[in-house]
């Protein structure tokens, strides 16, 4: 069974399609990359997918469930464009609110291990809002892996963020593949995504221009897929 499979999925706004018969499937233990020039359909597409958002016409299946189902939803761990944590909360309290959401058993130790795996453990117990940037952005990483989740959604994961942050996800994702969890990214930094990327997907004016595997030639010059499969 495919661990995300995208079917016929159109989106309307208004008349006008963003969205266009997207299709493709995802492997467990793959990592897709989505790339395409601003405005091409990747944020509209991964929300769909995350459940976020419904589709005009198709699906999409986490597992074989609509990805609004519980038990999905259980099973996605998302990054998007706001680092979604509470600023009045501390870290600890952050993920420990998170953890009991997801019905975790140890919802304590989860955030503990979380936060020292994301180096946030000496900060434990301090306000958010006096975080730096580059801490708030390692927190919001925290709570997208804290329940295990099988399929990690990503939206423009790397841009912003410091190379502390960078680091620290890059080698999560790592870790998270080789124990066989899918990742779905929507990116603009080619050569971090070419990094972990097993296919690729090239989205052009809301449909898919290309989708294959990542190859040598692609991870050495990430230009080349737009080169070949770019807007005409």
């Amino acid at each position: 069974m495919s661990a995300v499979a995208v079917e016929g999925v159109w989106k309307f706004y208004g008349d006008y399609p963003a969205l266009r018969n997207i299709r493709f499937e995802v492997e467990p233990g793959a990592c897709l990359a989505l790339i395409g020039r601003n405005g091409a359909g990747k944020t509209t597409l991964l929300r769909i997918v995350a459940g976020f958002s419904r589709p005009g016409k198709g699906e999409v299946k986490i597992f074989g469930a609509p990805p609004r189902d519980t038990a999905a939803r259980r099973r996605i761990g998302f990054i998007g464009h706001g680092i979604s944590v509470y600023d009045e909360l501390s870290a600890l309290e952050n993920l420990m609110l998170y953890a009991r959401l997801y019905a975790l058993e140890d919802p304590r130790r989860a955030a503990l291990e979380w936060l020292e795996r994301t180096g946030l453990e000496r900060s434990a117990n301090g306000l958010v809002r006096e975080f730096s940037r580059g801490m708030r952005q390692r927190l919001a990483v925290a709570r997208a892996f804290l329940h295990d989740p099988k399929v990690l959604l990503l939206d423009e994961p790397f841009t912003a963020l410091d190379d502390r942050a960078i680091a620290v996800l890059q080698r999560l994702l790592r870790e998270a593949l080789a124990a066989g969890k899918t990742v779905v990214m929507s990116t603009h930094q080619l050569r971090e995504a070419m990094e972990l990327a097993t296919h690729v997907a090239l989205i052009n004016r809301g449909q898919v221009a290309f989708h294959g595997e990542a190859t040598s030639e692609m991870a050495a010059d990430p230009s080349l897929i737009y080169a070949r499969y770019g807007e005409a």
